[in-house]
């Protein structure tokens, strides 16, 4: 279920590069940044309010945590940047082997509080994969 889950995941974040990078054609990188922000806040605060989920303080968290939502809006910011140029499959195929790339550094490391996975050789097959189609993606 959880691949599942995974796949749809990757589905909607295509969708999202496009529908992003069209807004950010019409209004711009930085208005059609806050436009997605403020849609996605409504959005959310309806999923609350209709399953009635209550939104707990937490003192104890570290501040960094807190840190997503801006990584949230740069990563939107910068996918806009290069929609206009590079269309959806190059950004997002470079955004999967940055999220490769950075996943491998924090288990191999065990940064963050994760638990530690080291790096093996049977992940380099993953990577050149990613790498090998990005580059036959770029020729033309």
């Amino acid at each position: 279920m959880n691949n599942l889950v995974s796949a749809f995941i990757g589905a909607l974040i295509s969708l999202m590069i496009m529908i992003n990078g069209t807004l950010a054609n019409f209004f711009g990188n930085y208005v059609s940044t806050i436009i997605i922000h403020i849609v996605g806040l409504f959005s959310i605060v309806a999923v609350i309010i209709i399953s009635r989920s209550k939104i707990k303080i937490h003192n104890q968290i570290p501040l960094y945590l807190y840190s997503a939502g801006a990584i949230g809006v740069f990563t939107v910011l910068f996918n806009n940047f290069g929609f206009s140029i590079l269309g959806v499959s190059i950004p997002l195929a470079l955004g999967l082997l940055g999220q490769s790339l950075t996943s491998i550094i924090i288990d191999h490391f065990g940064l963050l509080g994760m638990k530690v996975d080291k790096f093996n050789k049977k992940k380099y097959i993953g990577l050149s994969l990613i790498i090998l189609g990005i580059f036959i993606m770029t020729i033309s």
